[in-house]
């Protein structure tokens, strides 16, 4: 693939999706693969299941008052997030200021862009609909802008490409835009930003693109489950507030129905959170295991993951507080009838004292 920019909108569409089922149906209609990283050996990676590869095809588009090679390329993931990417082919001769000029104009002008993409998911999601498991739109999205050079000139300043930038940059900006720069060699590059990616390989590999995909589905589905948790927890408090205006017996009841939601909702979380983490896991390279953690340090996934687990200890201290409450209840409930118990059958035995 000669030189191009790399839009992404990654979406959550669904609580899981077989992909078995997404390469049978996609087959015969359009080609499809599943991911491989080229250049690292397959016992330094593990992927439990790859996500599968969907080529959409090819057009052209008026970009900036120029027309451009887009092509449409699609992972589908069985988290329940299918990946769209546009990779807008340049020309074999444009010059940087024509790539910055793009760059801009692709910042400031996504609206038309966004519709094309919305296209493309709900042709893709009407296809795979046999192959989801809780299908629906959740909201849930990402976006990302990643600029792939086989070839790079070392007179081509980078940092405008990232922040799509035509004014002078201060060395503070500077600085932080680079501060997550990897090289293993004098023909490889990757900087990394929060919004923005550079990557130039003179071989054409795609694997660091494909690590950075991969640490973008992770940002979506914990920034998803995390604003799950936000919403059941409202729930959480409403039912809990509810529970308190019923009379005790209907309470007990209520306070079962919630530990049962909680327990449930932990116990679902905490499988996700496991398969969102393993989902990729790098062990034997070194430079590949440095730049996918770097690229989960700049999206702050670790700040997500802190904010689910923190939600989570606050949803078990609901549920041992309404356990402490029912067992007290149930305790003061039996009590009770003890106490009923023993005065009716003091009852029953008075008109016998009288005769």
């Amino acid at each position: 693939m000669p030189n191009s920019i790399w839009l992404y909108r990654l979406y959550d569409v669904a609580e899981e999706i077989r992909l078995d089922r997404v390469e049978q149906t996609l087959a015969h209609t359009k080609p499809t693969s599943r991911l491989r990283l080229s250049r690292i050996r397959l016992k330094s990676v593990h992927i439990p299941n790859p996500p599968v590869t969907v080529e959409l095809g090819e057009e052209r588009l008026n970009l900036g008052s120029r027309d451009f090679r887009v092509r449409f390329t699609g992972k589908v993931y069985d988290l329940g997030v299918i990946s769209l990417i546009m990779h807008i082919l340049l020309p074999t001769d444009a010059a940087y200021r024509t790539i910055l000029d793009l760059a801009v104009y692709l910042y400031e002008n996504d609206q038309p862009i966004e519709g094309i993409f919305q296209a493309k998911l709900e042709e893709i999601q009407k296809s795979l609909a046999g192959a989801m498991i809780g299908p629906g739109l959740t909201g849930a999205e990402e976006d990302y802008t990643l600029f792939f050079f086989q070839e790079w000139r070392q007179d081509w300043d980078p940092v405008p490409l990232l922040l799509a930038e035509k004014e002078a940059i201060g060395p503070q900006v500077r600085k932080e835009t680079l501060q997550h720069s990897f090289s293993y060699g004098p023909e490889d590059l990757a900087i990394i930003t929060w919004a923005s990616a550079l990557v130039y390989d003179a071989a054409g590999s795609h694997d660091i693109p494909d690590l950075l995909e991969f640490a973008l589905t992770q940002l979506l589905e914990l920034r998803y489950y995390d604003d799950l948790l936000s919403n059941e927890m409202a729930r959480m408090y409403d039912a809990i507030e509810e529970a308190e205006r019923v009379t005790q017996l209907r309470r007990l009841g209520q306070y079962r129905h919630i530990m049962n939601r909680l327990m449930e909702l932990v116990v679902d979380i905490n499988e996700i959170m496991e398969r969102i983490q393993n989902s990729l896991k790098i062990t034997e390279d070194v430079f590949y295991a440095r730049v996918y953690g770097a690229a989960l340090a700049v999206f702050r996934t670790r700040a997500w993951v802190e904010s689910i687990q923190r939600k989570l200890s606050v949803v078990m201290q609901n549920y041992t507080m309404l356990s402490n409450r029912l067992v007290n209840q149930q305790s003061t409930l039996l009590e009770l009838a003890i106490v009923i118990l023993f005065l009716l059958e003091i009852l029953l035995a008075l008109p016998g004292l009288f005769h």
